[in-house]
């Protein structure tokens, strides 16, 4: 049977013996998430559509219908990952008071990391747009995101400039910590790992 697409809902086989109906947009969901684990494990030039039509369960040619192109869909991808840090970051800062100084918003700011670390797709993924910035439509969404968040840092604690770098500074070696896979779930750090990660928890108190 053909189901045509758009609007239409496309079928998925769940199981062996059992079918379920989902609409175009909870479809799109499914390659979104697939895009953003194939691409924080392989980056940007070595995954295929393929790979991800794979992880998602759909076609191939329907993910080029849903995206347009590689590109689009990389893009979505890091869009969705940037959003999620921005809502981590939100969320974070109103664990503090209303009136916290910009220390205390920081150090609010900071539990965020916990998350980042527990889900190590989204900052492997955040890296790989850095590396794929080459290409000017991802480095243009890629500057643009990176300059949102460190103003929502300023925003939402009332950093200055120094405090804002330093904060952003830490969390990028705490992203390339957790790259090299020596910070999150399942590392084991080496003692010079060990030691910076103390020094960051010493200034995060």
């Amino acid at each position: 049977m053909s189901i045509p697409a758009g609007g239409q809902a496309e079928w998925s086989t769940m199981s062996s013996s059992t079918r379920v109906r989902m609409t175009a947009s909870e479809r799109g969901e499914q390659v979104l998430q697939a895009a953003v684990s194939a691409f924080a494990e392989s980056g940007y030039a070595a995954t295929r559509t393929d790979e991800i039509a794979r992880r998602a369960g759909v076609s191939q040619p329907y993910v080029i219908r849903l995206f347009g192109t590689k590109q689009h869909l990389f893009i979505s991808a890091l869009h969705r990952v940037c959003d999620r840090i921005e809502e981590v970051f939100r969320a974070a800062r109103a664990e503090a008071e209303p009136d916290a100084t910009p220390e205390q918003g920081l150090h609010a700011l900071g539990h965020g990391f916990d998350t980042f670390l527990a889900d190590r797709e989204m900052l492997q993924l955040f890296l790989h747009g850095f590396a794929a910035s080459g290409d000017p439509a991802i480095g243009d969404e890629v500057r643009t995101r990176f300059g949102n968040i460190y103003q929502l840092v300023r925003d939402l604690t009332g950093a200055d400039v120094h405090q804002a770098r330093e904060f952003i500074a830490t969390g990028m070696l705490l992203t390339v910590l957790s790259a090299i896979q020596v910070a999150g779930p399942g590392a084991v750090a080496p003692q010079w790992a060990t030691e910076m990660l103390n020094d960051c928890a010493v200034l995060d108190d």
